[in-house]
């Protein structure tokens, strides 16, 4: 099994892991999801500090490229639609240069399990199907959307002395331009 020492990348699904599941049907059919602030603070810590990060869900919505942009998350990096997510997430590796062993997967229901057992570890909420518990190198004992990314996020990064936050740093995502703009015009750090 690999241990947090050597996870160099993570990738992620989103309803069920970024969120507790559930979802708000918009009229315009997009859908609005909750995201827990102090997963979404990891990963943004994970990726200014060098550390790649992918999404990788069958869910797909405008607000959800938005919320990928903002955690640091490049475009390309951002996989909507996934119905095979072994395929997905082996194509991000080879992306990314790195071999499945060195990649954190995090998944939560039947269509992850592939991807959890191919990743180098493979990890779940504590509220995961039973299934993707047991398939899973780690259980972590936070809920979907409750600080099961942070949870993963910070023991692998503190494991390679990599958790910390430079305040003079500015984060390393792509915003929307309307709030970058303001932002700029506030005097906050962006890029």
């Amino acid at each position: 099994m690999t241990r947090f020492e050597d996870i160099k990348a993570f990738a992620f699904d989103v309803d069920g892991v970024f969120t507790d599941g559930l979802v708000l049907a918009m009229p315009d059919g997009d859908l609005l999801r909750q995201f827990n602030s102090k997963d979404c603070y990891s990963v943004r810590t994970a990726v200014n500090n060098g550390y790649p990060c992918a999404i990788i869900t069958g869910g797909v919505s405008q607000s959800l490229l938005h919320r990928s942009r903002s955690l640091g998350v490049e475009d390309r990096h951002l996989y909507m639609l996934s119905k095979d997510k072994a395929e997905d997430f082996l194509h991000y590796c080879r992306s990314v240069g790195l071999d499945p062993a060195q990649v954190a997967f995090v998944g939560d229901d039947i269509p992850d399990i592939p991807a959890i057992r191919l990743a180098g570890l493979g990890v779940c909420p504590a509220d995961a199907v039973a299934e993707v518990r047991e398939a899973a190198d780690f259980v972590s004992g936070f809920n979907g959307g409750r600080g099961c990314i942070r949870d993963l996020v910070e023991r692998v990064l503190k494991s390679q002395g990599q958790w910390k936050f430079d305040p003079k740093d500015p984060w390393k995502g792509g915003h929307p331009e309307a709030i970058t703009k303001f932002a700029k015009l506030t005097g906050r750090n962006t890029q």
